[in-house]
């Protein structure tokens, strides 16, 4: 995989990928590179004449560099419920407790020469082990207790090693500080992305409900309209067989009747679709800030000359709303969006909609069969219309459809002509 095909794929990654992305290469690197850092200094300033700060340096960025799949299962147990690396954990642990022995040798080799070189090892290796420990215990309080008993546990340890009290209480301080430390940095930056990619999910899972209620509700009207007389039509004809085999004429009448159902029934479904297909220009305006808004997504509106348009005009500008802002939702990161409708001469209406945020398209958005943008452009084409899109150089989006005013009653009348046609004929105008 070549690195700009790289590129794109982080350009078209949604702003909550992107954090999360973030968020876990910063907890990956920080106990790696500073520990790391540390340790070529001291070997630069000393060279090997500092055994035991260099040993304690190399054990937190090991620890650091193992330490970032621990980091990585850790979150996906906290995000994705996972499996938890408790025995990964547990080695960690055991590299803790050798890095503080190293310690403990150090301060009473050099005493104070490095204490702020150890410092910064113990406050950056820590998170290789106390960190993913944050994220795998379900309760934080159980977390401080385990880690006061093990701050209480060290200092004990360290006393029986032969250093003071004051060594211990600084030991036993350090941990109880690393516990506060972690549960800010690691436990903190989990919980904001659990929120994040919840609040995601429930965006999408908006979109896929409203969805399914358009069908449920095209369906349910087309059920109402053709389910008595579709079992009108059933009972007559059969009705008009046993007439038929008997040498009825009454079957004649029967069948007569038949044929007039299903001409009723085909206009009420020509009924129906225009219904669905005819959207409510306001309607669709005033939908877009709801929804749009409730997205967190500032949108301004500029539709003074709605009013004054055809029907036909209203209704396929309508469709232009609903799709765009289907768009916006599914397929941008967007702060701001804008709609803005205009005449120009009283001979063209001009619908506008802009917005920011996107991310890096996969293809052509134009691209596809009766669906999209697409779909939009087949709408706009029987009433003369046209419909362009342009991507600005600060992730924008514009989307503008035009529609002559003249004659657009006219090609609205001759579409559903041909469509009416269509159904008659079985589909072929």
């Amino acid at each position: 995989m070549g690195l700009l095909t790289r590129v794109r794929e982080w350009r078209g990654r949604s702003r909550v990928a992107k954090f999360d992305s973030y968020t876990r290469w910063t907890l990956y690197v920080l106990p790696v590179v500073l520990p790391g850092f540390g340790t070529v200094g001291v070997l630069a300033d000393s060279a090997l004449t500092r055994p035991w700060i260099l040993t304690l340096g190399g054990i937190f960025t090991v620890q650091g560099i193992l330490g970032i799949s621990i980091f990585r299962r850790a979150l996906d147990h906290y995000l994705w419920k996972k499996p938890a690396p408790w025995w990964p954990l547990g080695m960690q642990a055991l590299l803790f407790v050798a890095a503080m022995v190293c310690m403990v040798i150090s301060f009473g080799t050099y005493g104070n020469e490095f204490a702020s070189t150890i410092g910064l090892f113990l406050w950056n290796g820590s998170l290789s082990v106390f960190g993913p420990w944050t994220l795998l215990v379900r309760k934080i309080r159980r977390f401080v207790y385990s880690c006061v008993g093990v701050a209480l546990l060290l200092g004990i340890g360290v006393l029986i090693l032969g250093a003071g009290w004051q060594a211990a209480l600084a030991l036993t301080g350090s941990v109880l500080g690393l516990t506060l430390w972690c549960v800010y940095v690691v436990r903190l930056s989990g919980w904001m992305l659990h929120v994040m990619w919840e609040l995601e999910t429930a965006r999408e899972a908006q979109a896929r409900l409203a969805v399914a209620e358009e069908r449920l509700r095209f369906g349910r009207d087309l059920h109402d309209v053709l389910g008595r007389n579709l079992a009108v039509i059933a009972l007559k004809s059969e009705l008009a067989c046993q007439l038929a085999r008997r040498g009825s004429e009454k079957a004649l009448t029967e069948m007569t009747e038949v044929q007039r159902i299903a001409q009723e029934s085909q206009r009420e479904v020509r009924e129906v679709v225009r219904g669905y297909r005819e959207a409510d220009l306001h309607t669709e305006l005033v939908g877009a800030r709801g929804v749009l808004s409730a997205a967190d997504i500032s949108c301004r509106i500029d539709d003074t000359a709605g009013k004054t348009l055809p029907p036909p005009v209203q209704s396929v500008l309508a469709w232009v709303v609903r799709e765009g802002t289907t768009n916006v939702l599914r397929h941008a990161d967007a702060r701001r969006c804008a709609v803005r409708l205009r005449v120009t001469a009283d001979t063209k209406a001009v619908l506008i909609m802009e917005n920011d945020g996107v991310r890096e398209p996969d293809g052509d958005p134009g691209d596809g069969n009766g669906s999209g943008l697409a779909g939009l452009r087949e709408r706009l084409t029987v009433l003369g219309g046209t419909l362009t899109y342009e991507r600005g150089d600060k992730a924008t989006f514009r989307l503008t459809a035009e529609v002559p005013l003249t004659g657009a009653g006219d090609a609205a009348e001759a579409s559903d002509g041909v469509r009416a046609a269509a159904a008659v004929n079985g589909g072929t105008p």
